[in-house]
């Protein structure tokens, strides 16, 4: 066996954990991305979803996406920089930057990109990058590879924030890079402060709205816009896999940082544009949620049910503001156990463990969806309640 091979081999948790019977990962579904799904042929409710607006099985969002095949095909063949524009991709550029009162909008194939791409592409050796402790994978591999300075600032806590950016050169590049949303745990970037401090120590600021968009703010501008300071935040990315029913990425920004970032950044010049059938679905999905306000109140409707729900039978939270509820566990193999038990009990849930989070925050994720009814939560925090007592978690 070759060095690699030999080193890739002592890699054996997944084996462990499955011995076990308790790896929780890689699960068939057989149907579409619903409140309930088929699993091994079986119905299960889904509070493992991004889909907070229900739209991934919406008639005219499906629609769309056919039609577009049928006048496209199915791939662009290309990257955005090359042959691989097409007019709906400019539609759904130019949508988004009113949308969001930018001048504009880079679309990217997967979310992930927009980050790890726009970050190093931004900052360079003399400049700084200043992220959450908390931020997601993609922001932090965007911070592995800049040759920016890197600053760490405790998480949502402005006055680290301050300390940080106070020394720091006023003239100097300085990038601030936030969640608004936070996957894992689901409170929200004090975003209002962010940008006092941001403009005090003429820093830039860059959102992450990937769980924001469809849930904060008028028709679903994101948590930027529920602060009212979607016109004072410079850089905005989001993604398409989460409310808007669809895949991919964007960042929306002013035209002197789309021109650079279009002509720089490599994941946008080198990786194929997003498939016609892709984009399409967003096109539809942003026409759905702007059109059906009812559906971001059913959603906070759900999320105060359920966090009252939650709060009421004695559950560890944390801070949540948003459809993710974070039940904290502190263990890793309970915290891969209670899933196990509760996915037998018909709730599909995922497990949050490092390096999603630090190892003494292990929890498992409940996401909510506006479609699911008070009688699919009930029945699924039931479930959830006995699996915890059982487990001595609560």
């Amino acid at each position: 066996m070759k060095p690699l091979q030999q080193k890739l081999s002592q890699y054996t948790l997944p084996q462990e954990a499955k011995a076990k019977g308790v790896y929780p990962y890689f699960t068939p579904i057989s149907s579409e991305q619903n409140t309930e799904v088929i699993v091994s042929g079986k119905k299960m409710l889904m509070f493992g979803s991004n889909s907070y607006l229900g739209l991934t099985n919406h008639p005219k969002i499906k629609e769309a996406a056919k039609a577009a095949i049928d006048k496209y095909g199915t791939g662009c063949a290309g990257s955005p920089f090359l042959n691989g524009t097409l007019d709906i991709h400019v539609q759904l550029q130019d949508e988004l930057a009113e949308f969001l009162g930018k001048d504009g909008v880079l679309l990217f194939s997967a979310g992930f990109q927009a980050n790890s791409g726009t970050i190093p592409c931004v900052t360079g050796r003399k400049d700084y990058l200043i992220y959450d402790e908390l931020d997601h994978a993609s922001i932090m591999e965007g911070k592995l590879i800049t040759f920016a300075t890197t600053l760490k600032y405790k998480h949502n806590n402005m006055e680290d924030l301050e300390r940080q950016l106070q020394k720091l050169p006023l003239e100097a590049v300085k990038l601030v890079v936030t969640d608004g949303v936070f996957s894992m745990e689901g409170d929200v970037a004090p975003i209002d402060k962010m940008v006092e401090l941001c403009n005090k120590y003429q820093a830039t600021l860059m959102v992450d709205e990937a769980h924001g968009l469809g849930v904060f703010g008028r028709e679903g501008r994101g948590a930027c816009d529920h602060f009212n300071m979607l016109p004072n935040v410079e850089m905005i990315m989001g993604t398409f896999s989460k409310s808007l029913a669809s895949i991919g990425g964007f960042l929306a920004a002013d035209k002197e940082t789309i021109n650079f970032l279009k002509h720089n950044i490599r994941p946008y010049i080198f990786t194929a544009s997003i498939a016609p059938a892709a984009t399409a679905a967003v096109l539809a999905a942003m026409k759905i949620m702007r059109s059906e306000p009812e559906r971001q109140q059913a959603l906070w409707d759900n999320t105060h049910y359920a966090l009252k729900c939650y709060k009421d039978l004695g559950f560890e939270i944390g801070h949540t503001q948003s459809p993710i509820v974070p039940l904290f566990i502190r263990d890793a193999d309970k915290t891969f156990m209670a899933t196990r038990m509760i996915f037998d009990a018909g709730v599909f849930v995922t497990p949050v463990v490092p390096p999603a989070v630090p190892s003494q925050d292990t929890l498992i994720r409940f996401a909510i969806m506006a479609t699911h009814t008070h009688q699919q939560i009930d029945f699924a925090i039931e479930q959830i309640y006995q699996v915890f007592k059982k487990l001595q978690i609560l």
